[in-house]
């Protein structure tokens, strides 16, 4: 099964499983090595519409801060079934307007070697206070080429998913 097919079954038992009235319109289902975000819509309260900036992000904010709190203990037993089920952890998240906040993710080892001048450049930012240590360097810098290539790092992936498709498709080994 590829990744795009587990994250369509995902996305379609979530979908399933959530009650009626928590987001609007489709949910977004993210899936990774290790973990699974799910990430829902929330009406946006009449309150926020005609607010000047500051009172409308503080709407949004309260509305997604209601319903981290208020759904808690479901989202949690939903997440273990799901967990079991999947063999994936599970992050949750919600928009609100223009606003989107994650409530649950996992910071996730990654091993890297790196040579001395990219070495350099995290001990620099770490030097001028951008980011806390190396691995916040890396973070940071992780999430910069991320924000910068985003039509890129996308068209990347939805070639994969054709490479995917392809293996799929083709002669299995014995």
């Amino acid at each position: 099964m590829t990744t795009s097919e587990t994250a369509e079954q995902l996305r379609g038992w979530f979908t399933g499983r959530l009650p009626e009235g928590w987001f609007e319109g489709p949910l977004e289902v993210v899936l990774d090595r290790e973990e699974v975000s799910v990430v829902g819509r929330l009406p946006e309260p009449p309150a926020a519409a005609d607010a000047p900036h500051a009172e409308r992000a503080a709407v949004l904010a309260g509305t997604i801060q209601r319903f981290r709190e208020g759904t808690r203990d479901q989202r949690i037993a939903i997440a273990r079934e799901a967990e079991h089920r999947f063999g994936h952890k599970v992050s949750w998240g919600a928009d609100c307007g223009d606003q989107r906040e994650m409530f649950t993710t996992l910071s996730v080892p990654v091993m890297t070697r790196l040579r001395q001048p990219e070495r350099r450049v995290l001990d620099t930012l770490v030097d001028a206070g951008v980011a806390r240590s190396r691995s916040d360097a890396l973070a940071w810098c992780v999430r910069l080429v991320g924000k910068n290539t985003d039509e890129w790092l996308s068209e990347l992936r939805t070639a994969l998913e054709y490479v995917e498709r392809a293996r799929a498709a083709g002669p299995q080994s014995v």
